[in-house]
């Protein structure tokens, strides 16, 4: 696997809300934040550019909505962001795209000649899949590193609940047979960011 000198890290939704367990419920991937703060070391070290996206909940009830702690950064992530190594961008959103916020993402990765993004995160199945999906529909090269992302127990219609460890592989599964990214270990890409 190959990672350009300019593959833009997109850092999804690590924030201080999914800490509320009461809120999301069950989690997979306990060493999720590990291999996120190693991508972001990896890229500030190499000079590549780094995209923090921050959601910013409509539901009141949300421990991600804008003024609630929860909105904030995960510590580890806080404490990366402003580094000048590389090119950094702060993006907010509402929905579950990357590529629906603001500032425009496609435009600052078109703008900047990058065509090579892997997306790492919160959740799984959600912001993450989305943002990698979108990518992949308007073209970039996605990688997902899929054990520097993790999501929660899910119930959806008739009574189905899945676990998290089946969504996240689900996703995975989707996102990799389906043509959109390519899946892989956090390990794999630090080996070829080298």
């Amino acid at each position: 696997m190959e990672i350009a000198e300019n593959a833009a890290l997109v850092v999804v939704d690590v924030q201080k809300g999914f800490e509320e367990l009461g809120f999301w419920g069950q989690r997979n991937n306990p060493g999720a934040d590990d291999n996120i703060a190693s991508l972001i070391d990896a890229w500030q070290e190499t000079g590549r550019p780094v995209v923090f996206v921050r959601h910013d909940s409509s539901n009141p009830r949300s421990p991600l909505r804008p003024g609630y702690e929860g909105n904030e950064f995960k510590e580890y992530v806080e404490r990366r962001r402003g580094k000048e190594a590389g090119a950094e961008l702060l993006l907010t959103k509402t929905v579950n795209s990357a590529f629906l916020g603001t500032p425009d993402l496609d435009a600052w990765l078109r703008a900047a000649g990058i065509s090579q993004v892997v997306v790492a995160g919160i959740q799984t199945n959600m912001c993450v899949e989305t943002t990698a999906r979108m990518g992949g529909n308007l073209g970039y090269e996605v990688v997902v590193a899929y054990d520097a992302t993790y999501t929660f127990d899910l119930e959806g219609p008739f009574g189905w609940r899945r676990a998290a460890e089946e969504l996240a592989q689900t996703s995975a599964v989707s996102l990799h047979g389906g043509g959109f990214a390519r899946v892989v270990t956090t390990q794999e890409v630090l080996g070829a960011v080298g």
